[in-house]
């Protein structure tokens, strides 16, 4: 079942999606929206796009218009990034470029290479690319978010199940 609020976002990710069409960013929709987008059972409460170093900063000269949060580099205890955000029709969409996470051993890991983890998914005439869930899982445990982690675990299996009957 598609959630109300996964489609008033459609007008949002189809101009997110126009404007990125043609240009080289490589980009995914990660979070509660890809999960949706994928088909998960979750209700979406923004929505989230992982790129790299660059890429965050050229969504951000994109939507200069509407940026509520410029793009500077940000970090916390477990996770740095090139963050910032922008809003389109009151959906605050948060920009994530070269996500890193603190591994258990104090360093911290290569980024993330979005072209290898994304996957691409059609919804609604748009094709729009999303974080795979097994990649998004292992983010969240390694984050310590140890049940969103086992919840998209669960539901991967699931789903594998189902296609095997």
């Amino acid at each position: 079942m598609i959630h109300d609020r996964l489609i008033a976002m459609e007008p949002v990710l189809k101009e997110i999606g126009s404007k990125l069409e043609h240009t080289s960013i490589v980009w995914a929709v990660t979070g509660s929206t890809g999960m949706a987008l994928q088909g998960m059972p979750v209700i979406p409460s923004d929505l989230d796009l992982q790129t790299d170093r660059d890429g965050a900063y050229a969504l951000a000269s994109l939507f200069s218009d509407r940026i509520v949060r410029p793009v500077t580099f940000s970090s916390t205890e477990r996770i740095c990034s090139h963050f910032g955000a922008f809003e389109i029709l009151g959906v605050q969409v948060e920009i994530m470029g070269d996500v890193s996470k603190r591994m258990p051993d104090g360093k911290w890991e290569d980024p993330v290479d979005v072209k290898q983890v994304r996957r691409w998914v059609n919804w609604r005439g748009m094709r729009l690319p999303v974080m795979d869930l097994a990649h998004e899982a292992e983010a969240y445990r390694r984050l310590g978010r140890t049940e969103k982690a086992e919840r998209i675990r669960k539901w991967l299996e699931g789903k594998t199940a189902r296609q095997n009957e």
